[in-house]
């Protein structure tokens, strides 16, 4: 074998690597395992096969587990000397950093075998065929181990997979981090290596250079808080139990990705390949099988195979996935998906990384390393056309550059901790492209005089704000086959009239278009869907140098928006102060009511009994917060909370499926509250007789909570004195405005206020907006407290016209803030005190001092993560609105006499 891509890439007058060497051994084959810190830690998997080291770079190490399968990168062959090489290549040569021999022995062929020669041979083959299995008789390891070349990902991908047998566990082999020949780690040799050698001649490294390199190096590495509080080799068998029971979903729509503007290296991520076809929801239930696009539109009949393939699995499963024809090479080809109508165009192949629910249990409350533990365990690993996505816990980085180099669309990024959000965009989930590629409406098409085309370019175009938006013109990417065909598709949606509402300048010459002018225009109706490939976008908004690359059948028109990149540096910073959020309701549940253990319990508070199932419901997908979780919030909370119930009528609103499902009233808890429980009858409108249950302790509390209550809706009165309320209020309802606008008109309203001597009490509503109460001392009716509250938004109006209204209607407002005075009458309610509130972020209607309203306020300042130390530092803000209450009539004079 030539070792001449190994002498190229080194400088043998500024290393020490070894050149040559040949094995003395007649009758064993060598390997080695180096660990190798150069400017990314990995493991240098080599063995001894036609005279030199068959060589792969493992970036995560070897693994003992049959079930994790590790990226394992082929690089050039090394000398057999090299088996033995430790010490630091210098910086700026070659793989510069840090070897030690991290386990060493001979090898075999699982085959019987006899000789070594012959036992080469026959690896040479399986290295050829892209299999090669061997039994490893190492200080570290030992048993049966395979390297498996993958599709997908180039030439030199391949896996390193541990065989089951007596040597295979669970635990983690890379924590014997010692070198088998000089028993130093990394880190002490990077201390005690004397020599470096640069230009030939050898120099010591500075102990002080050194040692603040190891600290940095540490710093990064053995940081306590850069894991997840999750279990990295799950037990699916343990996770199904777990799992909440659940009816198989249905009418949902995936989990999107969020787009960002680079890779990056995080070990709290994993890696995918950005697959390039249709996205595909499978919905097995026994032999009824449903393959639906991302817009519940059917793919059963367009991709028969993979129909009929899905259904012989006879699986009860959601699967999440996508629908590719693979080249060659393992690389998908949308156009030749695009193109698709039956096996002679090609095979298909779902490729799967997702499971949402299997077997009556839902998993989207399970962690993606949880999901895919069971996606493995029950999904069939031997068929090319119905495949898990591989997963490459790697460096994001390098990964990307490998894909860049094989002409991949992009990677993913996948938060390992993350939770499955059904019909969202997250955060968690990030693409990174490639090549830039965006989706784009077909608004018409040109024809250029004097062409035998079918036509000359399509019209792009976008929506921004609800209104269609020019993008420029397209005229690559398509054969004259392939005109004639989108012809046919173009015809019944060609019309007179223009989409846009603002005819744009489409025969305009740009730097970037070559089109003759004045080429004729025909129109369409903005319903189909393309997806074009560009360099940029200009200063108006036209893509760069397009070209075309096929039709979107699976997405909607409406939904096409120009996708703008994030910056990915702020959303690892986001997922970084999630963890931390999640640290602190798992500390809440640890001090708390409702432990960890058991997604049902059973709890006894003064005498009576609450049973709380489906604790590790996710009621909050973004940030996985739980059923348990919300419980255990009310119940710290409940003592400053309880105060603002105690004695007061309450109306449930339920989200039994967190805050993506579809919430509903009740009101009436007749024969269905708990005996223990309190009640209210009392008579609507409309004179029915309906039981309102009574907010009285934290056993109710709890109660309500556990029927999908997140946010708490007291009455302003209490059941005593039902028509006379304790408080007023005034809701600042915003539209377009932002919170800074919100928080101007708060103090106006706090302005008037205090001119007429009156004391408030402002909160933040969780939601857009600020409440401002004003405390009653139930002497008046809610007719009186209306009036009032009248009179003080007029002022307020007055006082700020360009942007607030008095009118209730939405239509009527015309984008303006609302001042709601109308909340002020029987049975109506707004979330309370310290409620929690149906929002991402789990933020938390926050009393507040009259000195932090203030610009720069948010809404995302109080949540249920931050509220109980708010609490302890200023306590509890709200005690006045329970008082005694204002003189109404000398404070309606003194606004009449200010105001009117």
């Amino acid at each position: 074998m030539s070792l001449q891509a190994y002498n190229q890439k080194r400088d043998f007058k500024k290393t020490t690597e070894p050149k040559a060497g040949m094995s003395k051994d007649s009758k064993r084959l060598m390997f080695v395992v180096q660990k190798h810190d150069a400017s990314r830690l990995h493991y240098d998997f080599r063995l001894e096969m036609g005279g030199v080291l068959k060589s792969w770079a493992v970036p995560k190490g070897p693994s003992l587990d049959p079930k994790i399968k590790h990226l394992a990168m082929m690089v050039e062959d090394h000398p057999f000397d090299y088996r033995n090489f430790e010490g630091i290549i210098p910086k700026g040569e070659y793989g510069g950093g840090t070897v030690i021999v991290w386990d060493q022995g001979w090898y075999e062929t699982i085959e019987d075998i006899k000789g070594k020669k012959a036992q080469e041979n026959n690896l040479l083959k399986e290295l050829a065929k892209g299999s090669v299995k061997v039994r490893l008789h190492g200080q570290k390891l030992n048993g049966e181990f395979a390297l498996v070349k993958t599709k997908g990902m180039g030439e030199n991908a391949w896996l390193l997979i541990k065989h089951d047998d007596e040597f295979a566990t669970k635990k983690d082999v890379t924590k014997l981090d010692e070198s088998v020949l000089s028993g130093k780690t990394i880190a002490v040799m990077e201390k005690t290596s004397q020599k470096v050698w640069k230009s030939g001649k050898a120099q010591t490294i500075s102990d002080e250079k050194l040692a603040k390199a190891v600290k940095i190096k540490k710093k990064v590495k053995s940081d306590p808080e850069s894991a997840d509080l999750q279990d990295e080799n799950p037990d699916p068998a343990k996770l199904l139990k777990g799992a909440p029971k659940s009816v198989i979903l249905k009418n949902i729509k995936p989990m999107l990705a969020t787009l960002v503007d680079s890779p990056f290296d995080d070990a709290d991520w994993q890696y995918e390949v950005k697959w390039d076809g249709y996205r595909a929801l499978a919905f097995l239930n026994k032999d009824e099988v449903e393959l639906l696009s991302r817009n519940k539109k059917s793919f059963n009949e367009k991709f028969y195979p993979v129909y009929e393939l899905l259904k012989s699995l006879k699986l009860n499963a959601v699967l999440d996935g996508e629908v590719l024809v693979l080249n060659e090479k393992g690389i998908s080809n949308f156009g030749q998906l695009q193109n698709w109508r039956s096996e002679a165009d090609g095979a298909l192949t779902y490729c799967v990384f997702d499971i949402l629910w299997y077997k009556g249990k839902d998993l989207t409350g399970l962690t993606l390393v949880e999901r895919q533990a069971i996606l493995n365990e029950i999904l069939p690993q031997n068929n090319d056309r119905i495949r898990i996505s591989k997963v490459f816990d790697t460096n994001g980085t390098a990964f990307f550059e490998a894909a860049k180099k094989i002409g991949l669309e992009g990677i993913m990024a996948k938060r390992k901790s993350s939770v499955y959000s059904i019909n969202s965009r997250s955060k968690d989930w990030l693409k990174i492209k490639i090549n830039k590629r965006q989706e784009v409406v077909i608004a018409g098409f040109t024809k250029n005089k004097d062409t035998s085309k079918s036509f000359s370019s399509l019209i792009l175009a976008v929506y921004k704000k609800g209104k269609l938006t020019f993008a420029g013109k397209v005229g690559t990417g398509f054969s004259n086959q392939d005109q004639k065909e989108l012809m046919k598709l173009f015809e019944p949606y060609i019309t007179r009239k223009s989409p846009f509402e603002v005819i744009p300048d489409v025969n305009k010459r740009s730097r970037f278009q070559y089109m003759q002018p004045n080429a004729e225009i025909i129109w369409m109706k903005p319903i189909l869907v393309a997806e074009v490939e560009f360099t940029e976008i200009t200063s108006d908004g036209v893509f760069r140098h397009p070209s075309f690359k096929g039709m979107r059948e699976d997405k909607k028109a409406t939904e096409v928006v120009r996708e703008q990149a994030e910056t990915v540096k702020e959303i690892v910073k986001q997922a970084e102060d999630k963890k931390l959020d999640n640290k602190e309701i798992s500390k809440m549940n640890a001090d708390n009511l409702l432990s960890d253990k058991g997604d049902r319990q059973e709890l006894k508070i003064k005498g009576k009994t609450l049973e709380f199932n489906h604790l590790s419901k996710v009621y909050w997908p973004g940030e996985g917060i739980t059923k348990r979780d919300l419980l255990n919030y009310y119940a710290a909370v409940s003592e400053y909370m309880l105060p603002y119930l105690k004695d007061r009528p309450q109306s449930l609103n339920r989200f039994p499926g967190g805050i993506k499902g579809k919430p509903f009233y009740q009101k009436d808890v007749k024969g269905k509250a708990p005996e223990w429980a309190k009640t209210f009858p009392y008579s609507t409108g409309d004179g029915e007789e309906k039981e309102y249950l009574l907010g009285n302790d934290l056993a109710t509390l709890l109660w309500m909570v556990s029927l999908g209550c997140i946010e708490i809706n007291p009455w302003f009165s209490r059941a005593k004195k039902p028509d006379y309320p304790d408080y007023c209020v005034i809701d600042l309802d915003p539209d377009q405005q932002d919170f800074d606008q919100v928080i101007v008109a708060a103090l106006q309203v706090k302005e008037v206020l205090d001119a007429i001597d009156v004391p408030s009490f402002p909160k933040t509503s969780g939601s857009t907006g600020i409440h401002i109460y004003i405390p009653m001392g139930a002497k008046y009716t809610y007719e009186q407290t209306q009036l009032f509250a009248r009179i003080i938004v007029e002022a307020v109006h007055a006082a700020l016209p360009e942007f607030t209204t008095l009118e209730r209607s939405i239509a009527a407002r015309k984008g303006k803030m609302y001042l709601d005075f109308l909340q002020n009458r029987p049975g109506a309610t707004i979330a309370g005190p310290y409620s929690v509130r149906p929002k991402p972020g789990a933020t938390v209607s926050m009393p507040l001092d009259w000195d932090e309203v203030k610009p720069g306020l948010k809404m995302k300042d109080f949540t249920i993560f931050n509220t109980m130390a708010r609490l302890k530092e200023k306590g509890d803000l709200f005690k006045g609105v329970l008082g005694k209450g204002i003189d109404l009539k000398k404070a309606i004079q003194k606004a009449k006499d200010q105001f009117q």
